[in-house]
């Protein structure tokens, strides 16, 4: 099974850099339809409203952190089931096995590259 391409695909990050090097890797890879959130409560509001085929998310965010925004996620019956990667710039053993506890469907490890980004969806969704 091939994965949509133009499903919408939410990326949730407190920095403006990360949200726009997020976003051009995705349209490297092929994505066409990428919305942007700053924190995991607006983030959740949106998904809200919008159905999304995917959710990169940063861990290190204020008011409300990726893990907790993760954790609402799979909280919510209509939404528990949507693809999330968390991104971090910590590669602790702790924070690795706190995600998955939370029901993460993949892991990334900031510097990353549209391969490594690639890999980690085409493991979540499928090939693409």
């Amino acid at each position: 099974m091939s994965v949509d391409m133009k499903m919408p695909v939410l990326i949730v990050d407190d920095y403006a850099t990360m949200l726009r090097i997020v976003k051009n890797l995705l349209k490297q890879i092929g994505f066409e339809n990428v919305d942007e959130a700053t924190d995991g409560g607006a983030a959740l509001h949106m998904m809200k409203l919008k159905k999304y085929g995917l959710v990169i998310s940063d861990w290190n965010m204020q008011p409300v952190t990726g893990i907790e925004f993760l954790r609402n996620v799979r909280a919510d019956a209509d939404l528990k089931g949507t693809p999330f990667i968390m991104v971090t710039a910590e590669s602790k053993t702790d924070n690795v096995i706190e995600a998955r506890n939370a029901g993460v469907s993949n892991y990334i490890v900031k510097p990353f590259s549209s391969e490594i980004l690639k890999g980690k969806i085409e493991s979540v969704l499928g090939k693409i």
